[in-house]
């Protein structure tokens, strides 16, 4: 089926942007430099320039307190969502439904599209998946394992054999789309989420190609119907009349997308501080009822979300001038480490109890995935860390981390010192 698919090249040096010259009024969150070195950005920002901006991508803003980020992401009246992906060539659909409903919808139609995609996704529906997901994560430690010494050590990359694989497969199987088609699926990530500062005929032939791919998905579920996410969104109605094309295909864009990127890039990030941090693995180990805690700290301090909004109309924030039409970069990520709304911000405690971050979110968008993405992100660490029970960088240097809004660990290599 991939066959015919039109494929885009992919092509790392594409950036119509050079080097930045300045975090404050030359940003890039296209730059390797910006995911690798965020949380030393925000920091530093945060202490001299709250609010940054760029000229880059049409003009953007970035905003690093967690009060800003929290106005903007409740203000829906000075910023619209009708795009959430900062890029060169960013397709910006017609109101009200967006390229990503509900995401990149506006009030009040917003609320309508978001209430469709909330029983598929309540818990009900998301613990059944547990037995699968443990399963799959034994699955893939098993295939790191074959065919090596017991009692040698192993390097395996933990985001290329392990965190990738998970949401794929899950968000797979709930759209009933081929499980073959994996790495179609990781190359549409990279494409739309990573290619943002690409040519934008590049950028077009990204989203062409996902749209045929999504079409093809489509048609055979109407030719030949069963029960999945796809069939529910074909089968669903919206003011008494069924879904447009547009909107089951932007819907399952905002699933497959967002699902796959944002949860492999969690379980990437806790991996990565558990390998440089062996006292909290033994704490985890001696303590399993830390766990609950444990996760929410990973969340909150590797949290792997930026959203961002539209300028919807000139205005003065906080001595800004926005302009309508600019971006506005909402770094979540950034907003859970601010001292300003933590103790101890900057510090990962495993055991913090009072952890009311934003990694899912904050106003309207709030990730309607949440509960799927806390139990895929709890049993992949969990059974890492039993399966593997020592565990360290193999070099610290050779992880990549990923470029645009999403952030996490592309490559992560790891030494494991003992296993079960």
């Amino acid at each position: 089926m991939s066959d015919t698919i039109p494929q885009v090249p992919h092509d790392p040096e594409a950036s119509m942007y050079g080097p930045v010259t300045d975090w404050a009024t030359d940003f890039d969150h296209a730059d390797p430099d910006y995911n690798r070195h965020a949380h030393e950005i925000w920091a530093d920002l945060r202490e001299t320039c709250p609010v940054a901006h760029t000229d880059r991508y049409g003009g953007t803003w970035l905003p690093v307190t967690h009060a800003d980020v929290t106005r903007i992401a409740y203000d829906t009246e000075h910023f619209t969502s009708r795009s959430v992906v900062v890029s060169t060539g960013e397709q910006i659909a017609e109101a009200p439904i967006g390229g990503a409903p509900p995401i990149t919808s506006d009030p009040p139609f917003h609320h309508h599209a978001r209430r469709l995609l909330l029983p598929p996704f309540a818990p009900k529906k998301i613990d059944p998946w547990e037995d699968d997901v443990r399963s799959l994560c034994h699955e893939l430690i098993d295939a790191m394992l074959d065919g090596t010494a017991g009692d040698a050590d192993l390097t395996v990359d933990a985001a290329v054999q392990y965190a990738q694989h998970i949401p794929v497969n899950v968000i797979a199987r709930m759209l009933g789309f081929p499980l073959e088609d994996a790495d179609l699926f990781r190359g549409f990530v990279h494409d739309v989420l990573e290619g943002v500062n690409h040519d934008p005929a590049v950028r077009m032939a990204a989203f062409e190609r996902l749209d045929a791919y999504l079409d093809v998905q489509i048609q055979d579920h109407v030719d030949n119907p069963r029960d999945d996410l796809t069939t529910f969104l074909m089968q669903s109605t919206i003011f008494d009349q069924p879904l447009s094309h547009e909107h089951v295909r932007g819907s399952i864009v905002l699933l497959l997308l967002a699902g796959i990127d944002t949860t492999w890039s969690a379980i990437g990030s806790s991996i990565w501080h558990l390998a440089g941090t062996p006292s909290d693995v033994g704490r985890l180990q001696a303590e399993p009822e830390l766990w609950p805690t444990a996760i929410e700290e990973f969340l909150r301090a590797y949290a792997p979300v930026t959203m961002a909004r539209m300028v919807a109309q000139d205005h003065d924030f906080n001595g800004c001038p926005m302009k309508k039409d600019e971006w506005v970069l909402l770094p979540f990520p950034a907003a859970n480490l601010d001292p300003a709304e933590f103790d101890r911000a900057d510090e990962v405690h495993i055991d913090r109890e009072v952890n009311r971050h934003a990694a899912f979110g904050l106003g309207i968008h709030r990730c309607l995935g949440s509960n799927l993405a806390r139990l895929e992100l709890r049993i992949a660490v969990e059974t890492f860390v039993e399966r593997f029970p020592e565990f360290e960088l193999a070099d610290p240097a050779a992880v990549r981390w990923s470029v645009g809004q999403i952030r996490g660990p592309r490559e992560l290599p790891i030494r494991v010192l003992r296993r079960a």
